[in-house]
């Protein structure tokens, strides 16, 4: 059944008839020789940013050679080819739109955003308290958020903000005013989108003429109102007609419609209502005559030149001149896209309409105002939530990470547009606050506050998207909502959940209910001899009287959970990762510094950008080993079929070494760099430019945000060049169990080694129950306090086998699926070191002594980023 929906027969079955899918079958070649970079990835955020063909950046860079442009605001012959060719491109622009410059006005901004600005702050408002009736600023809830803060410029200048439900205009014919009313001239603004860039829903443009007019009113005030068209997710994929629908006000972002130039929008301007609008700064270009000692200024005739504060960016602008013409020759034009885009979706979302589980439930709630039948009304985008077999939300940050095994691009979120996703989804103004209280802001990957979901996924599709992109993305849905193995019962944890009997051994095993047995215990002297790792020793001890007096000390603190036995719990192995995403270095014992791990990911590698480089784009990255020699104070780095290369541990403070700021997730880090040796090793292996660098000691920057109850001040407390907290704890009891999961789905043998290494840990540990350390609040080991600071969520790099480089989706698919539906695996820890008269050492052997947390549930770190140990 489901390879018959997935087939192309299918899909031409389900294009609308006499839409012209594929450019008349171009779409093929104008893939191979336009979008080189989409081999083997389905992208589909084009809403968020389509994608730009080779051929306008050759256009561009090929006119850029052959011609000089210079300032457009000097006299020269260059700086006139400049001024023209800005000109020419405003009446392509408006040539494009169906209209001329006899009707509008093109201003050129940085963005879309810019645009609305700029309307916010130059229309003819009439404040409160005036004798005329005051101006009203309404906008529709299904809005991007550039356009709701723009009621922050009219609160400024006195004018009242109304918001208007998208069915509240369907009833605003009541709100007509008067005839006696209908001569007054206040001005109103109403603003409203032509497509939400939400949910894919075209607003009818024929609203311009009513509310212009006065058949629709936004609200009943007495007045004239003026209509603000936020076109910029409308004109990526479908012809506006300003000849036909003439808005006062039009904002466009050209990147939305070329992917390229990024950072260039532009405002059209209708030129009756030009004359009217009011400018306080003016920056150069845009003065006919001023004085620099009195207060004297006239304004340039032209409404574009008034209003082009400063030099354009005129570069920028002739390039779109080439994405216009290529886009054209590629396409047709924006009919064609727009019956192409919408055939995709229409397809896609009746697939996706059909998903059912064995139950009869829906595999996914997909939040739209339309039945996708009708291109007029609806836009190429699909926003939804996928559920599970109980018809609960699963969070958009797991389907991101199980897309991204896939290649699959796409956005997650509330897109910028609160409103819609309030409508949507469900959520109450009171449900948002509380949501910021629990941690939660725009753009984090926090997907669910008390079960509920915080935002949603969407895809949407582009000029050169294809079947197969449409087809990849429900085969992922698919593969990962309807197998078999993802309706098992999930891991729970050992001890929220009390379990009566115990299996005998070391393996997890399924009784006649299928449900999971506890692991009675781990043989630590098993695990041990399952590694063939080097190990290391330190070459210290502290007096062994002072160290068993603090640990005395410590222990009274700790009180450790009763169990079955009392088998005590015990450090089994611990790594470190001196090169961050490199290959785990192990030991027996290791000494514990200010950030953790003595040298644990103190280096990265970056690319020629500086941007640090992980197993998520490098997956060969992990067979590079790296180990420390503490005698001799350099660290050797080797792979296979290279060279052996070592760096001294010896921080480089001479003045050569220039000190930059870099970023790992998203906190500041102050590095330098390794060096050329170094350099042409890591390019060499990874066949790309790339550099080593390694954090400064200057490393105040690095300081942990997080409140770490118990412990010294937070701010005390620094980071090396991981992504959130100074080490990651996992338990081996956790990962025998998730091992009889994968190594169901995969019906094959796992090692426990191999596990182990995927899961990236500082320390391993031998706990009686599995997940038991989920509970924990605290930790000491040894003379060593630490806070559990979170979950660990687990991203794709759990899926490369770290000795081969190989990549498996099974495993991040079975994690989630063993724990119902999170990738949670491990916790995070942050120590304060003490300060003692001797080193403090971390060593395979010592003591665990947990102290139980009061809830039982941790609380992901509220960190946007992915919480993997790089």
């Amino acid at each position: 059944m489901a390879g018959e929906l997935l087939s192309f027969r299918a899909f031409q079955a389900a294009c609308p008839a006499g839409y012209d899918y594929g450019y008349s079958g171009g779409l093929r070649s104008l893939r191979e020789l336009e979008f080189p970079q989409l081999r083997g990835i389905t992208y589909l955020d084009h809403a968020g940013s389509t994608l730009f063909p080779e051929s306008l950046l050759k256009a561009f860079t090929d006119d850029l050679r052959n011609n000089i442009y210079g300032n457009p605001h000097s006299q020269n012959i260059s700086s006139k080819l400049t001024y023209d060719t800005i000109e020419h491109v405003r009446y392509r622009i408006l040539q494009h739109f169906h209209t001329s410059a006899d009707d509008y006005t093109i201003i050129f901004t940085s963005g879309c955003t810019a645009a609305l600005k700029l309307v916010a702050e130059a229309f003819p408002w009439i404040p409160e308290g005036t004798k005329q009736p005051s101006s009203r600023f309404c906008y529709l809830t299904d809005s991007h958020t550039s356009v709701v803060g723009m009621r922050g410029i009219t609160a400024s200048m006195n004018v009242l903000s109304v918001p208007i439900k998208p069915k509240e205009i369907l009833l605003s014919e009541k709100n007509r005013s008067p005839a006696e009313e209908q001569n007054c001239t206040t001005p109103h603004l109403f603003s409203y989108p032509a497509q939400s860039n939400f949910s894919g829903t075209k607003y009818p443009l024929s609203w311009i003429q009513d509310i212009k007019s006065g058949k629709l009113c936004p609200i009943k005030v007495p007045g004239k109102w003026f209509v603000l068209l936020d076109a910029a997710s409308y004109v990526s994929s479908s012809p506006l007609d300003l000849g036909v629908h003439q808005a006062d006000f039009i904002s466009i972002s050209f990147y939305k419609i070329f992917g390229f130039p990024t950072g260039l929008g532009a405002l059209l301007v209708n030129n009756r209502i030009a004359p009217l609008l009011k400018k306080t700064y003016f920056g150069g270009g845009t003065a006919a005559a001023y004085l620099a000692g009195e207060d004297f200024y006239y304004p340039r005739k032209s409404i574009a030149e008034r209003f082009e504060d400063g030099t354009v960016s005129f570069l920028d602008i002739i390039a779109l001149k080439h994405g216009f013409d290529v886009l054209e020759k590629l396409t047709g034009g924006m009919e064609k896209i727009k019956q192409h885009t919408f055939a995709l979706a229409h397809y896609t979302y009746t697939v996706l309409s059909t998903l059912k589980y064995a139950n009869g439930a829906p595999v996914v709630c997909i939040y739209s105002d339309t039945d996708f039948s009708n291109p007029d009304v609806q836009g190429p985008i699909i926003n939804f939530n996928v559920l599970d077999e109980n018809g609960e939300v699963i969070g958009f940050s797991q389907v991101d990470k199980m897309a991204s095994l896939y290649n699959i691009h796409f956005r997650t979120g509330c897109f910028c547009n609160t409103g819609a996703c309030q409508m949507h989804l469900g959520i109450s103004n009171e449900d948002i606050k509380r949501n910021l209280q629990a941690g939660h802001v725009c753009g984090d990957d926090i997907d669910l506050v008390d079960g509920r979901p915080t935002g949603s996924v969407r895809i949407s599709f582009g000029y050169m998207s294809s079947f197969e992109d449409a087809q990849t993305f429900l085969k992922f849905i698919i593969a990962t909502r309807l197998s078999k193995s993802d309706t098992e019962i999930p891991f729970q944890s050992s001890v929220t959940k009390q379990m009566t009997e115990s299996v005998p051994g070391d393996h997890p095993s399924f009784d006649s209910g299928d449900k999971l047995s506890p692991i009675p215990h781990i043989v630590d002297r098993e695990l041990r001899n399952n590694f063939s790792a080097t190990k290391t020793t330190g070459s210290w001890q502290p007096p062994e009287a002072e160290a068993e007096s603090i640990r005395a000390a410590v222990a009274k603190t700790a009180v450790p959970t009763c169990r079955k036995g009392g088998k005590p719990i015990t450090v089994t192995n611990i790594y470190l990762y001196p090169i961050k995403s490199c290959s785990a270095f192990e030991v027996t014992e290791w000494p514990v510094g200010n950030q953790g791990l003595l040298y644990d990911r103190n280096w990265m590698v970056v690319n020629q950008n500086g941007v640090c480089v992980t197993q998520k784009q490098e997956p060969s990255l992990c067979l590079v080993n790296p180990s420390i020699d503490l005698k001799k104070k350099v660290m050797v780095i080797q792979a296979e079929g290279m060279d052996p290369i070592s760096v001294s541990l010896e921080e480089d403070t001479g003045k050569e070494a220039a000190i930059y700021e870099s970023k790992v997730c998203s906190h500041r880090v102050k590095t330098y760099d390794c060096g050329e040796r170094t350099a042409d090793w890591f390019s060499l292996f990874l066949g790309r430019p790339c550099r080593l660098i390694r954090q400064s000691s200057d490393i105040k920057d690095r300081s942990h945000q997080k409140n770490t109850k118990g412990l010294a001040s937070a701010s005390n407390i620094s980071l090396s060049l991981v992504n959130e907290a100074q080490y990651l704890l996992i338990n081996a009891a956790s990962i025998m169990q998730l091992k009889e999961h994968v190594s169901a789905r995969l019906e094959e043998p796992l090692e426990i080694e191999e596990l182990i290494r995927r899961f990236r840990a500082n320390l391993v540990i031998s706990a009686p129950e599995s997940f038991e350390e989920e509970e924990w609040a605290e930790i000491s080991i040894g003379a060593l306090r630490f806070q559990v600071v979170g979950p660990c969520s687990r991203c794709q790099i759990i899926c490369i086998d770290q000795q081969s480089g190989e990549r498996n989706k099974e495993f991040l698919q079975s994690l989630s699926a063993a724990r119902g539906k999170k990738t949670n695996f491990g916790i995070y820890l942050m120590n304060q070191p003490l300060h003692s008269s001797f080193p403090d050492i971390l060593s395979v052997g010592s003591q665990v002594l947990p102290v139980l947390k009061e809830n039982t549930e941790i609380q992901p770190p509220t960190s946007s980023e992915e919480k993997c140990s790089g």
